[in-house]
């Protein structure tokens, strides 16, 4: 029997009107009953809100979805409650990688997206605490700097070659099956079962087809992570088992070893287990056994010697030097005060994340590059000699140097680490515009 009572969102709420008042079921362990409690939903549907994203294949958006859960909750509750709610298939797009090529990402509508939250919430209440402490991708109170600081400390114990894995298209291969299997031993409950495999098996919309999906799973909807965690808790534990160094953030698993033979070793055994046992195959262009500091972990590399330090890999600059010339770009239209605020927007999340490196002299190079770039554009910006001129005379800049700046043949990018230019805009300058530094953390 639906119980009728506040709406999910409480008094005056935005959706609901009936939710489960009854005892919670005496059954330990996740349960379709907790996944449907109010405070649950709550907060499954704050998560999809605050997640924003595209709508999926019913073409229904995030801010859609409140008035039609107010409408249809009974009806989804009880289906979820029968095990008979059944999940769209979800649509595909593709977006570019950093280091070249394009993924695919499955986006479930967001209906789906907000029952997927639910349940992942409930998931992951249960199975956490009993997942590896090796494991620290999309784990509530783990991060990837955590990761960072345990490959370093494996790094300055003498650990100095590290087995680099790299799963060949680990979203797009897991077994269902398999993963299933897995699930079936921490839930007893078979109504969850059954929307976990519903959700595998949903089906991707592309081009107006639906195509069915009898392995892997689509990377964007909320359980995604979590069962990904599930999977390969198993290569973690056996890991462990062997005494093994290791760290694993997702699909990227590193194992720290003293000698070369040692890596080659593990990496040769360690792809029979992922062969065998999870029916994963390690994408050997890839992975390699090697020095840490030629190899990149979550944008980071290490350098050499007995006391290793945390730098930011080569891999991430040319990155970042792309987003910021996209984001200067004169064809944008933006007035200089405008692309400095966008700018350091960027700059503060780069920032927050970068900044945790160990080498700051890569740091203050980077900021310099940056307020050079910015010279270069209002350069371009003053167009003409005479203009030039009477900007450089404003700012400050003596007659002479003014003249001869102004009538030079080199280019932009050269004059903006002129004197003159130096001179006119100095770093003063950027930071009375807002501009943020990459370098130094500004307290209020």
């Amino acid at each position: 029997m639906i119980a009728k009572s506040t709406a999910i969102e409480g008094r005056g709420g935005k959706f609901g009107g009936y939710v489960e008042k009854a005892e919670r079921p005496a059954v330990t362990g996740p349960s379709m009953e907790a996944v449907i409690e109010r405070e649950n939903l709550k907060k499954a549907l704050a998560q999809v809100k605050r997640n924003k994203g595209t709508a999926g294949v019913d073409g229904m958006t995030v801010g859609e979805l409140p008035a039609y859960l107010k409408e249809h909750w009974p009806t989804i509750r009880a289906r979820l409650l029968e095990g008979a709610y059944k999940p769209q298939p979800v649509r595909r797009v593709e977006i570019p990688k950093a280091l070249g090529g394009m993924r695919l990402l499955g986006i479930p509508t967001v209906l789906d997206r907000f029952v997927q939250q639910a349940v992942m919430q409930v998931l992951q209440a249960h199975w956490d605490g009993t997942f590896s402490e090796t494991s620290f991708g999309f784990r509530p109170g783990r991060s990837a700097h955590q990761a960072v600081e345990r490959a370093q400390a494996y790094i300055a114990s003498g650990h100095t070659v590290v087995v680099d894995l790299d799963l060949e298209k680990f979203f797009d291969r897991v077994n269902h099956d398999i993963l299933m299997g897995l699930a079936a031993k921490r839930v007893a409950d078979k109504r969850l079962l059954k929307l976990i495999r519903g959700f595998l098996n949903a089906g991707v919309m592309e081009g107006g087809l639906v195509s069915p999906t009898e392995e892997g799973m689509p990377q964007g909807g909320p359980l995604s992570p979590l069962l990904s965690n599930l999977m390969l808790d198993v290569l973690d534990k056996e890991l462990e088992r062997r005494g093994h160094r290791s760290i694993r953030y997702a699909d990227d698993c590193n194992i720290y070893v003293r000698s070369q033979r040692a890596g080659e070793r593990v990496l040769a055994s360690i792809e029979r287990v992922l062969e065998e046992r999870l029916k994963l195959k390690v994408n050997k262009a890839k992975s390699a056994v090697a020095q840490p500091s030629v190899r990149k972990l979550l944008g980071f590399s290490f350098t050499g010697g007995t006391e290793p330090r945390r730098r930011i890999a080569p891999q991430a600059l040319p990155r970042f030097k792309a987003k910021v010339r996209e984001l200067t770009r004169r064809t944008r239209g933006r007035s200089l005060v405008r692309t400095v605020k966008e700018l350091s927007v960027y700059l503060i999340g780069w920032r927050g994340y970068f900044g945790f490196c160990q080498t700051p002299s890569i740091l203050r190079n980077l900021h310099q590059w940056l307020r050079r770039r910015l010279r270069a554009i209002v350069w371009k910006q003053w167009k003409r000699g005479s203009t030039r001129f009477a900007q450089l005379r404003r700012r400050g800049v003596g007659r002479d140097r003014a003249a001869k700046t102004a009538g030079s043949p080199h280019g932009p990018w050269r004059l903006a680490n002129s004197p003159a230019l130096t001179i006119a805009l100095p770093n003063s300058f950027f930071a009375s515009l807002g501009l943020a530094s990459v370098t130094v953390q500004r307290h209020a």
